[in-house]
């Protein structure tokens, strides 16, 4: 932790979030401190305040750049959370596109250019189809000296280490996106039969023949949800419909990694929440929630970037997630006090 200019405290470790949509919005410190220090719910009493909110979300895409919403010290240092002055509709729109890399950019520049030394990008930010889970930025500036993160390795690790340790068999819906390709590999190699749900089978071949020779065989494509019908763990990556969880057997538990999460519609069945961990006990100033986590509790990429601070990795963690650095970052978690949530 240093300081420059008028005494500003620049943070060691940055959270790039993103707006999430104008109800969530009001959910910051500087809007309703009472709000913010509680898991987020939609609070009627702020439904009035929408055009103002509106009116914001307006101003921000025209003139915002990234702003600070949240801290807390760990061991410490200084942690910050920025959130970058788009909403989450806006990544689903194809001409925002260069505007929103823009703004992730600038902010890692930012943050080079100050001294931080990790920043963790957060939900959309890391979109793939957005900008590769970081790769754009770290392929056009080689001489970074922040390191960025997408912190997945870690949300993969967490969902891993739900699963108990007798199944053997498991269904996948985004099982060919970044998060599902590496759950489906570390499954396989502990000889535990994958059913992965897609309709692509030269994406399917791919990541199959990433495994070794004598585990490829775990890997199964399958096209349909009545493939899963007799299958109690299903893991999550697209979302489902209230008539999609219906072939699901009594008794399954949905771990996911979805976003928004699934209906909790089945109430035979079990649901999961999204990955996250419990920061270590000696975290101090923490005044506000994550979203609808409790405080105390931040999302698993978060945790990740956290972890990459604290380790003193010198890599960049971007792109497609390593199976093999799965288990050393749950190590390097518990190590340093995050446990899971």
């Amino acid at each position: 932790m240093h300081y420059t200019g008028k005494n500003d405290q620049v943070p060691d470790f940055v959270f790039l979030a993103h707006v999430v949509d104008l109800v969530s919005s009001m959910h910051v410190a500087f809007a309703f401190r009472s709000v913010s220090s509680k898991p987020w719910t939609t609070h009627f009493i702020l439904l009035p305040l929408l055009p103002i909110a509106f009116a914001f979300m307006v101003l921000m895409w025209c003139l915002s750049k990234t702003f600070t919403v949240s801290f807390y010290y760990l061991r410490g240092r200084l942690h910050q959370t920025w959130a970058v002055p788009r909403y989450g509709f806006h990544y689903f729109l194809p001409f925002a596109k260069d505007g929103i890399n823009h703004q992730i950019e600038l902010a890692i520049l930012r943050a080079n250019k100050i001294g931080v030394k990790v920043i963790s990008l957060a939900a959309l930010n890391k979109n793939e189809a957005l900008n590769g889970g970081g790769l754009l930025f770290v392929h056009k500036h080689p001489d970074l000296r922040v390191r960025v993160v997408h912190g997945n390795t870690l949300t993969a690790a967490v969902i891993l280490n739900e699963i108990q340790s007798n199944v053997k068999e498991v269904f996948i819906t985004g099982a060919t996106s970044k998060l599902g390709r590496v759950i489906a590999l570390y499954l396989c190699r502990k000889k535990i039969r994958v059913m992965m749900l897609t309709l692509s089978t030269e994406r399917f071949r791919k990541i199959k023949n990433e495994a070794p020779q004598e585990f490829q065989d775990y890997l199964v494509q399958v096209t349909k949800y009545q493939a899963a019908q007799n299958c109690q763990t299903w893991i999550v990556g697209k979302w489902l419909s209230p008539r999609e969880q219906q072939w699901a057997p009594s008794g399954t538990h949905f771990h996911q990694f979805v976003v928004p999460p699934i209906i909790r519609f089945r109430r035979d069945c079990t649901y999961g929440n999204l990955a996250a961990m419990r920061l270590p006990k000696d975290v101090q100033g923490l005044g506000t929630c994550e979203y609808t986590l409790e405080r105390g509790v931040v999302h698993a990429c978060h945790a990740g970037g956290i972890v990459h601070f604290l380790e003193g990795w010198t890599h960049h963690e971007v792109g497609a997630i390593d199976v093999d650095q799965i288990d050393v970052v749950w190590k390097a978690a518990l190590k340093h006090g995050l446990t899971p949530a």
